[in-house]
């Protein structure tokens, strides 16, 4: 290797440095070079400090209080805006007196936001009303809290033992009668478990169409069997198993032999195999007095 002469002195030439890393910084560099690495440096460690700096200052209840105020206040100025206030309410598909029942039921204070709301709860409390069969509730644009009512229809009087009850076609109390005089016209059922049967009490009344105004009602008999009873006192004892079939049956009867015309208090059809006609006493003694007579011709002769 040349010396370098200066000042006539000899000195020797520098050496130069190695290119190549160390090895600390070789395993430096291929650290950062690390998806992982590199991910918890641009994100972790951020995430992290964020978290810390959330934790100490979520620390102090004065910190939290402020907070919640906050959010409270933020809150209370979004639901006071116009557009989310309920000031009216309407009701469709249910009649005035219904109208009322259900605006007291609910007893809601107006104007009210649509947050304070709870369209579920209030539609649970309409639906126990009972002449309520279904309710939906929805806000409408403007303001407006539309109550759509699906309201039971009655089809029949049940007399119970607590009073006179109207009841719709499964059975179900709308009202007592009391409540809606003018429709005391419906047909009449009686007896205990008689609104449980009103599926079957209704083809009943169907099939006594012939009957016209003479059918009174039907009498539900050990909550297992009707009695039909006609306005003259006469009843029609009816069996536990398909009794329309037997109704109908005494009723091609009535068109051939005219046996409802006669002086009768019961045609029992519970033994479907006869028909057991029970007489009134004025008849019966009359058809005591002809047999008298015709046994007494019979031994003159």
């Amino acid at each position: 290797m040349r010396q370098i002469i200066r000042n006539g002195q000899a000195r020797p030439a520098p050496q130069l440095r190695d290119p190549a890393p160390s090895k600390w910084s070789y395993r430096i560099q291929r650290l950062w070079l690390t998806p992982f690495f590199r991910a918890i440096l641009r994100v972790g460690i951020p995430a992290f400090a964020v978290v810390a700096a959330g934790g100490v200052y979520l620390s102090d209840p004065t910190n939290i209080q402020r907070m919640q105020d906050s959010i409270a206040e933020f809150r209370r100025s979004i639901e006071a805006r116009p557009e989310f206030q309920v000031n009216l309410m309407s009701i469709d598909g249910a009649t005035p007196v219904l109208s009322e029942e259900i605006r007291a039921t609910l007893a809601l204070d107006f104007p009210t936001s649509s947050f304070d709301l709870d369209l579920e709860a209030l539609r649970l409390r309409v639906e126990q009303i009972r002449a309520v069969e279904s309710a939906q509730l929805r806000i409408r644009s403007g303001g407006e809290l539309a109550v759509a009512i699906t309201e039971r229809r009655p089809v029949m009087v049940w007399q119970a033992r607590e009073g006179l009850w109207l009841v719709d076609a499964s059975g179900e109390r709308v009202a007592p009668l009391l409540a809606r005089p003018n429709l005391s016209h419906l047909p009449q059922i009686a007896g205990d478990g008689a609104n449980e049967a009103a599926t079957e009490a209704l083809a009943l009344i169907h099939a006594a169409r012939p009957l016209g105004d003479r059918l009174r009602g039907l009498v539900r008999m050990g909550e297992r069997r009707w009695d039909v009873v006609l306005t003259d006192g006469i009843r029609i004892l009816l069996p536990a198993e398909d009794p329309v079939t037997a109704l109908d049956r005494v009723l091609a009867q009535n068109d051939a032999q005219e046996i409802l015309e006669r002086d009768i208090l019961r045609v029992d059809l519970r033994d479907p195999s006869r028909t057991v006609l029970q007489l009134t006493p004025q008849a019966l003694s009359e058809l005591r007095q002809m047999r008298e007579v015709t046994l007494s011709t019979g031994e003159n002769g």
